[in-house]
């Protein structure tokens, strides 16, 4: 799989993507085996978007997914991609909502906390937010670094947009007026990858840096509390030991208050646990797999997801037993969501996206089961398939490719989403063309 690829999760919804792809699916043990498909390679490129400041076309990108996020709530998913665009999405059932482009190539991206604006960092050191709600609202500029920005993140209470740039800084400003700071958090020899506020800890801050350090900060005030040597917890027979690498995921478990972090896909997960009334980080084991790991995930009730690069185990879990983490048994659930994986891995490498294996588009212009119709279920923007591979075999598996925007199927105007659901889950929608990989 691609160096790209990335794991997010959000109560039980969880999303893979790598390359141009990503595939939405469900942890809940429940009978939903529901799959949605996203392809930013079939979204419509205008010409428009890539003129530089003389005229002359520039480098239209690659279509790869460069960063990705949930919303608090899990409402709403967004992503950036290496054609300067960023795709928001609906969850609740998945359903594209809009394709906008922004001024550079993004690095990462986060939402407001009251979920009204996505706010996008980029190379060149700056934040512009996009509005929610208002789907197609244009990016406004809310501040800029000097240097590029790695990561953004934004305080509980939307007060504080707290940015991380490649010069060594974390910068806490006024949400309300960025051009006031409220503190610098310094200490950092090296770029700063990741931050990320501790849930449940909306006064501290986590940080990782290229010069292998984890930091525990009191942001507000930009005092350092606590410093992680992770060179320190190495065991000097790690092949890995005397190589430089950065800090690519730091994510949190409130059960426990557990910090996961992982290392430039390297086949080890640090894991350490937050002492807050100490405020201080507890060292507690190394998590070791066979496979150079890509990402990793919490999800709250469950345990640390874990993907790596192997297409016959694409997915971990692991949870604490006994006061040592640990991958569990594959379960039902891992089976289903790695099976929708394996069943997807070129095109997660990057060589295209295919309809799954056994599914069909439903034949007609609507398909009628019982008293419930489906119509077309439309997604702006790029392919987004909807299906289901449970229950009754005489479903019809329901299909909706769209290309382009509704100005290039000829009226212009936005088309509402209207599916339905059949009894048992299934997504049912009407295709709008036929079906082609």
């Amino acid at each position: 799989m691609m160096s790209s690829a990335g794991l997010e999760l959000c109560g039980h919804a969880l999303v893979v993507r790598g390359g141009s792809l990503f595939l939405a699916t469900s942890t809940s043990s429940s009978d939903d085996d529901s799959l949605f498909i996203y392809d930013c390679s079939t979204v419509e490129k205008k010409s428009q978007e890539y003129k530089g400041a003389d005229g002359q076309s520039e480098d239209k990108g690659t279509d790869t997914i460069l960063a990705s996020t949930f919303s608090k709530s899990g409402s709403y998913f967004a992503l950036t991609d290496d054609s300067k665009r960023l795709i928001l999405f609906r969850t609740k059932p998945w359903q594209c909502l809009s394709v906008r482009t922004v001024v550079r190539r993004c690095t990462a991206l986060t939402f407001t906390a009251s979920e009204e604006k996505v706010l996008v960092a980029d190379k060149s050191g700056d934040v512009y937010s996009f509005p929610v709600l208002d789907q197609h609202g244009p990016g406004r500029l809310e501040l800029g670094h000097l240097s590029m920005l790695l990561d953004v993140a934004v305080s509980p209470d939307d007060r504080y947009v707290l940015t991380a740039d490649r010069d060594e800084k974390i910068r806490v400003s006024w949400a309300t007026a960025p051009h006031n700071i409220e503190s610098f958090c310094l200490g950092h020899t090296e770029f700063v990858s990741r931050i990320l506020v501790a849930p449940g800890h909306p006064e501290l801050l986590l940080s990782s840096s290229g010069d292998r350090t984890l930091r525990l900060w009191e942001y507000r005030s930009g005092r350092q509390l606590h410093c992680c040597h992770l060179t320190s917890l190495q065991e000097p027979a790690e092949p890995w030991g005397d190589k430089r690498f950065a800090v690519s995921r730091i994510t949190y478990w409130r059960q426990e208050d557990c910090v996961a972090l992982l290392c430039d896909s390297l086949p080890v997960v640090y894991l350490f646990q937050l002492d807050a009334p100490r405020q201080q980080l507890v060292y507690r084991q190394q998590l070791p797999f066979q496979h150079r790991v890509w990402d990793v995930a919490f999800e709250e009730g469950q345990g640390l997801w874990v993907l790596q690069d192997c297409r016959e185990e694409p997915l971990v879990l692991c949870r604490p037993v006994g006061g040592q983490w640990q991958g569990v048994p594959e379960s039902a659930v891992v089976r289903r969501v790695s099976a929708h994986l394996r069943g997807n891995w070129a095109a997660l490498e990057g060589e295209g996206a295919c309809l799954p294996s056994g599914w069909r588009p439903a034949a007609g212009a609507a398909v009628e089961h019982g008293a419930r119709r489906a119509g077309s279920h439309l997604c702006e923007g790029g392919h987004g398939w909807v299906g289901h591979r449970g229950g009754d075999p005489a479903q019809t598996l329901g299909v909706s490719p769209h290309q382009g925007d509704c100005a290039a199927r000829g009226r212009g105007q936005s088309h509402a989403p209207r599916s339905a659901a059949r009894p048992g889950g299934a997504v049912l929608s009407a295709p709008l063309e036929d079906s082609k990989c």
